[in-house]
C-alpha cells in the first residue's frame, strides 16, 4: 500500500458501481469521488466501501 493510503494499480482498475465511470482519489477526505454520479466513496482501513448505500451524496454535502 502507498503512503497515499490506496494501492495506485488498484485505484486504475476501480470505477463507479452506478455509472461505470472513473474514479478520483481525494486523499484528504479518504474517499473515492464520481463526479458523474455525484458520489463519494469511502475508504475505510485503506479498503474501498463500492457500495452505493454507504456513498456520500456531493449535493447533499457542499464543500
Amino acid at each position: 500500500m502507498s503512503k497515499a493510503g490506496i494501492d495506485p494499480k488498484l485505484l486504475e482498475i476501480l470505477v463507479c458501481p452506478l455509472t461505470k465511470g472513473p474514479l478520483r482519489y481525494d486523499a484528504q477526505r479518504q474517499e473515492l469521488v464520481s463526479e458523474k454520479a455525484r458520489l463519494a466513496y469511502p475508504i475505510r482501513d485503506g479498503i474501498p466501501i463500492m457500495l452505493i448505500d454507504e456513498a456520500r451524496n456531493l449535493d447533499e454535502d457542499p464543500r
